[in-house]
């Protein structure tokens, strides 16, 4: 089996819980895989490497993570040129309704035209509400945020919406995208 890298932006660590559960999924189907935040030189490096890449990205205040947008801008040819993927986390991929289901699907296009990537494998996951982590007046923000959308605004506690089911899924469909690409991923070698 090859070296797949997750390649993540986070702001408050749930990006990075979900790629570290992607991670543990895609070594159970038999592959090595490399976590690294964009934030790190590691991460770049780290594309060359790989014999395919999942990059995933936070949305705070209705935007992709800047980080991501300019790791896939730099490192987009070399992404492209094997199996990839994309996921986000956002508090709107928690929700079961159309105008939900219609911000995330924006967010999803304006990440592809923004980024000029076109993943070859997409998913958007529920994320969480880290009131702890949060400043004064970005609490207050999110607070307004999730009375209109999940009602969870105590913030003397944190909540988490990611469905692990569906995270554990999607590792397995994209090691099974990977699997069917063998020999034709990075430049023709064998994965």
């Amino acid at each position: 089996m090859g070296t797949i890298l997750v390649a993540y932006g986070s702001k408050e660590g749930q990006t990075e819980k979900i790629a570290g559960r992607i991670a543990m999924a895609l070594a159970a189907h038999g592959y090595d895989v490399r976590t690294e935040s964009v934030t790190d030189d590691a991460a770049g490096e780290a594309v060359a490497d790989a014999d395919a890449v999942l990059v995933g990205s936070s949305i705070h205040m209705g935007a992709h993570s800047k980080q991501v947008y300019a790791f896939v801008r730099e490192y987009r040819e070399d992404i492209e040129a094997r199996p990839n993927g994309f996921f986000q986390v956002s508090l709107s991929s928690a929700l079961d309704d159309e105008d939900a289901r219609a911000e995330v699907a924006t967010y999803i296009d304006e990440f592809v035209e923004e980024s000029g990537w076109h993943p070859e494998r997409m998913a958007a996951f529920g994320g969480a509400l880290r009131y702890s982590e949060y400043g004064f007046l970005t609490r207050m923000v999110m607070k307004r945020i999730a009375k209109g959308a999940t009602g969870d605004t105590d913030a003397s506690r944190d909540y988490e919406y990611t469905d692990w089911d569906e995270v554990e899924t999607f590792a397995a469909d994209f090691a099974d995208f990977v699997d069917s690409t063998a020999g034709t991923a990075a430049g023709g070698a064998a994965v």
